[in-house]
């Protein structure tokens, strides 16, 4: 071990044993934490069940813990950051305090660049979605002279999709509005294409074999059930990376 040294000065953003240094420092900040606590580098969440008083006291006690912590170590939260978000229909929304502070409550919430409201409606985070996906595309067609298939496959595939596929695990949409809503972006990605322009959206995608964003959701969750079933290592895994069981056009169906 090293010997103690005082430190007189910060570590500059962006380096990565900065990042390493925070993570420990922060570390034990869950000591004592009654309820759910959940920390992502500097973004920390509190999460608990309210809908009693002795749940309302739990949650204020860890407000508490955290406070102390703070002042302890000479840190602070950002609260004008810090927001509380009720959900579950008949929520009594219990005010709760940080410090000397009331927190105000919010509607909805980003956590890790994912929308979520008090409803767990995802409609906003599939608008979210397929605005950003439509911005990068307009960047593309804007800005890349190039119409052949392999340059625009590329740029859509690694730039636009991403934002449509993001943590669909946790959002993916169930509403038919939502669905189309980020089904038009996805065939939108493939119109610049040249020699495809008097294809129909399906034909266009069947013509560069893509499928379209709702099957490749279901295409991962038939992934996620073989892990389930079979293990990292079972058969029915490898058959499904392998494409031994695939998605058509039609619908599922083995090869």
């Amino acid at each position: 071990m090293s010997k103690w040294r005082t430190v007189t000065s910060g570590i500059p953003q962006g380096l990565v044993l900065g990042l390493a240094l925070f993570n420990i420092f922060v570390g034990n900040t869950d000591n004592g934490i009654e309820c759910t606590f959940s920390k992502f580098a500097n973004d920390t969440k509190l999460c608990g069940v309210v809908d009693t008083l002795e749940g309302r006291d739990a949650t204020q006690r860890d407000l508490d813990r955290l406070e102390r912590w703070v002042r302890a170590n000479c840190m602070k939260f950002n609260k004008a950051k810090c927001k509380v978000l009720h959900m579950g229909w008949g929520n009594p929304k219990h005010s709760d305090t940080l410090g000397k502070e009331w927190i105000e409550s919010s509607p909805e919430e980003k956590h890790l660049g994912v929308l979520i409201d008090e409803k767990l409606n995802m409609s906003r985070q599939c608008a979210l979605a397929a605005h950003k996906a439509n911005r990068v595309l307009g960047c593309i067609t804007r800005s890349v002279t190039s119409r052949s298939r392999e340059v625009i496959l590329r740029l859509c595939s690694a730039l636009v999709r991403p934002h449509l596929e993001y943590c669909i695990q946790l959002w993916g949409p169930q509403d038919r509005r939502d669905m189309e809503l980020l089904e038009r972006v996805w065939r939108r990605a493939t119109k610049p294409i040249r020699g495809l322009e008097h294809l129909s959206c399906e034909d266009r995608l069947r013509e560069l074999g893509l499928f379209s964003l709702e099957k490749r959701r279901l295409w991962g969750d038939l992934i996620a059930a073989c892990q389930y079933l079979k293990g990292p290592t079972g058969k029915l895994e490898r058959d499904c990376l392998s494409g031994s069981v695939v998605i058509g056009q039609g619908g599922m169906g083995s090869s």
